[in-house]
């Protein structure tokens, strides 16, 4: 109970309370005796700071009379404030309503709902203080034990039980450490606890993750009734293992299997791994070069008709259906669909639907995302033969809180496509472990738990309302620039809608002037409407596709959403190297654009400081300052590029670079005029491992076959899989790769992250793994 909170919220805490005030004083020394902590509020405001601020709260004591906020509140005053707010924050948090000694007053005031919320009734001056107070004690016990997930919670009676460990693993409970000076170190920082959680599956009483059963099978059982699924499967290799998984067990060797193209690599890979052949379905490219939505017209079930059709696959596959199809949601930047429309457009073409949603983990917790995440589509929304098996696998640590690496698959199968539990989970074991991370498992069952009822609400809330206020902060400060006229007038900008509908007027009105409950409230205000110039994808239809409020792309001068360049520009790998000297690492960047992601541990100070740190950066700009004083690093490692060249003149020259190689245009072409697929991706691995590969340049690369996967980060979306054509050497990809290669060389320091490309050490040439010739008759 150590960590436990009590609040005890009443204005006769104040100098003057009195009798009363003494007596609620000699309560909360009652509370700290039994090892309980204590926070005070004497109004309303005092009241919701300490519900905002104070996890480890087990209980409360609030005076039905309670002061309200200095702000107008509830037409029922302070009590009745902290009641409602307890109610949307916390499930069966231990209330008792403090009452004064007009018994049948207080109770003749009360509505009748508060009955439904309250614990119980205190009368301070009825009872002892210790009477009091151990009636509160016991509550906040009961509730704690209560909040505790089934796999954690059997964990920690585990390690409490301090029994010697007689299995793996070595360290034996952290003790082997202790037996090196090394060894000791590492004990120290991460502390005896975790080596205590570190357990083999030998430990019967905490089930196994294999079978399914024990407090992981019911912490597994837990997290689907939560996440909405049918079954969900804990993964301990995060989502990439889960995209592994649920490919391996939904297509087989030379079936036809329907891919977004702005797929992660890992999705690829399980094409490798079950053999299937690929039909790509190619999403729309805007003019910062971001990867938008797979328009309707092309998942309809004529046109994916005609493109397995023209696929030159397509005449070795098994069959002319496809039996596996996969999306991403939300893209990386933050692109989510409406999912049901997307199940019934797909529904004709395939059994079976999987939604990589490693970044959406907590869409099904707020209104603002209903109906845009995989489980979403379930008997209750799309009945009927035609409804397909549904799978979605979430990285659950990346925006929920959980450890690194862990991830969940959800599952919601229907009739025409059965998913019989023994025989996915033959795919579960073949990708999983025989030695999980027991305390990364516990993670998995905290972060369901800490999403479940009204927390997880708020939790959203919190981040959303946090994301929305830079959002307009960012917009309000370059109007601010502009209307002051005594600097440059640019800023930075945000990818996001120029204008809102305000619902109680029908007019439109500028984002930045919208009221902030309408941005945290109606999805329609983040939906991309048809035509829309602020986001420049085509093809899109009304609620088709909705930006996440979450995922903050910035935007800096040099292009626009429709293409359009001008003279001058800041690129964004300028501004990102500079706000990592200020300790602010983003996302992903892209040519002209920054994602940074307002997670549910953002803070106002966290994104006040990197408001500064743009401000910081225009100032710099505008000074013309030499860039030894804003990147001295970078000068430093390169001098005989960048020595003597102002802070400006770089992103001037790297602009002008990025406009005459027509770098974003490259980009968009390689995307969308995709390499002739040649022979299935799991043949040029099986050439890889065996030496049918070589290794060449760009200029040699020309009309040979990749046997490896090229993935350039940014965006991190495969322009190249192995078995597809190269090209001609003035062809779409090599001149992608070749403008890229060009940037490396002109801007050391700068270079992409190009996933299957490797440098010849002695030139700096991109080298490509290519498939040596064959014989025409040998290709599958």
């Amino acid at each position: 109970m150590s960590s436990a909170t009590i609040m005890l919220a009443s204005q006769d805490m104040n100098e003057g309370g009195g009798t009363a005030g003494e007596q609620l004083q000699r309560i909360g020394k009652e509370l700290q005796a039994m090892g309980l902590h204590v926070r005070w509020a004497s109004d309303a405001r005092d009241a919701q700071a300490v519900l905002r601020t104070e996890a480890g709260l087990a209980g409360a004591l609030v005076a039905w009379d309670l002061a309200p906020r200095a702000a107008p509140g509830s037409a029922e005053g302070g009590g009745a404030e902290v009641l409602a707010a307890i109610g949307r924050r916390f499930s069966n948090l231990p209330v008792f309503l403090l009452m004064s000694q007009d018994v049948d007053g207080d109770f003749e005031q009360l509505p009748l709902w508060v009955a439904e919320v309250v614990s119980g009734y205190v009368w301070p001056l009825e009872d002892t203080p210790a009477f009091i107070a151990g009636r509160v004690a016991a509550a906040a016990r009961a509730y704690q034990d209560g909040v505790l997930p089934p796999f954690f919670k059997a964990l920690r009676r585990f390690d409490n039980a301090h029994q010697y460990s007689w299995h793996t693993p070595a360290h034996a409970g952290g003790v082997a450490f202790l037996k090196s000076a090394a060894g000791r170190a590492f004990f120290d920082y991460y502390g005896e606890r975790l080596f205590r959680t570190d357990l083999s599956i030998s430990v019967g009483e905490l089930g196994s993750l294999f079978e399914h059963n024990g407090p992981i099978g019911e912490a597994e059982r837990n997290a689907a009734r939560v996440f909405g699924a049918d079954r969900t499967y804990f993964v301990l290799h995060g989502d990439s293992t889960a995209d592994r998984m649920v490919g391996h067990f939904s297509v087989m060797r030379d079936e036809i299997a329907l891919v977004d193209r702005n797929c992660h690599k890992s999705v690829l890979h399980g094409l490798v791994i079950s053999g299937a052949r690929p039909v790509y379905l190619v999403p729309t490219r805007n003019g910062y070069g971001l990867a938008g939505p797979l328009p309707p017209a092309r998942t309809g079930a004529d046109a994916v008709r005609a493109q397995i059709a023209d696929h030159p696959l397509a005449a070795g596959a098994l069959a002319a259906e496809a039996q596996y199809a996969v999306l991403t949601n939300s893209t990386y930047d933050g692109l989510c669909y409406d999912t049901l429309q997307v199940a019934r457009t797909l529904a004709p073409s395939t059994p079976r639907l999987h939604f990589d949603e490693a970044w959406f983990a907590y869409a099904r917790f707020h209104p603002l995302y209903a109906g845009r995440y995989g489980m979403a589509v379930g008997p209750d929304t799309f009945d009927g033969p035609a409804r397909p098996t549904v799978f979605a696998t979430q990285s659950t640590h990346k925006l929920l809180a959980a450890l690194s690496q862990t991830a969940m698959v959800h599952v919601k199968p229907s009739p025409r496509a059965p998913v019989e539990h023994d025989r996915f989970n033959e795919a579960f074991m073949m990708h999983g472990t025989t030695s999980p991370l027991y305390p990364a498992i516990a993670s998995l069952d905290v972060a369901t738990a800490m999403m479940d009822g009204p927390q997880g609400r708020a939790l959203l809330d919190e981040a959303i309302t946090e994301a929305i206020r830079f959002r307009r902060a960012v917009v309000r400060t370059a109007r601010r620039i502009a209307a002051a006229g005594d600097r440059p007038g640019w800023f930075f900008g945000v990818w996001q809608p120029d204008t809102v509908t305000d619902p109680a007027t029908g007019e439109r009105v500028d984002f930045a002037d919208a009221p902030p409950a309408l941005l945290a409230q109606d999805p329609s205000c983040w939906q991309l409407e048809p035509g829309a110039d602020w986001h420049g994808f085509d093809g899109m239809t009304e609620g088709y596709c909705m930006l996440d409020p979450v995922k903050v792309t910035l935007t800096c001068p040099g292009v626009t959403a429709g293409g359009e360049t001008s003279d001058w520009g800041i690129p964004a790998r300028v501004l990102t190297a500079y706000l990592a000297t200020r300790g602010i690492v983003v996302e992903k960047t892209d040519s002209y654009s920054t994602l940074i992601l307002f997670s549910m541990g953002i803070t106002k100070g966290k994104w006040g400081t990197l408001m500064d740190a743009l401000t910081d950066f225009k100032a710099l700009y505008d000074d013309d300052t030499p860039l030894e004083q804003v990147l001295p690093a970078l000068v430093n490692a390169h001098p005989h590029r960048y020595a003597g060249l102002t802070l400006r003149q770089l992103c001037q020259d790297m602009h002008e670079h990025l406009t005459e190689a027509a770098l974003i245009d490259a980009l968009d072409t390689a995307f969308r005029e995709l390499p002739r697929p040649v022979v299935p991706p799991q043949h040029c691995y099986q050439q890889l491992i065996r030496g049918g590969t070589e290794r060449l340049p760009l200029a040699k690369a020309a009309g040979r076959t990749a046997a490896a996967m090229v993935t350039v980060t940014p965006p991190g979306i495969p322009v190249l899989m192995p078995g597809e054509a190269i090209g001609a050497a003035d062809g779409p990809l090599l001149r992608y790769l070749g403008a890229l290669e060009a940037f490396d060389r002109a801007f050391p320091g700068f270079h992409s992250e190009t996933h299957g490309v490797t440098l010849d050490p002695a030139t700096g040439d991109y080298l490509i793994e290519c498939v040596l010739p064959q014989p025409q008759d040998a290709r599958p």
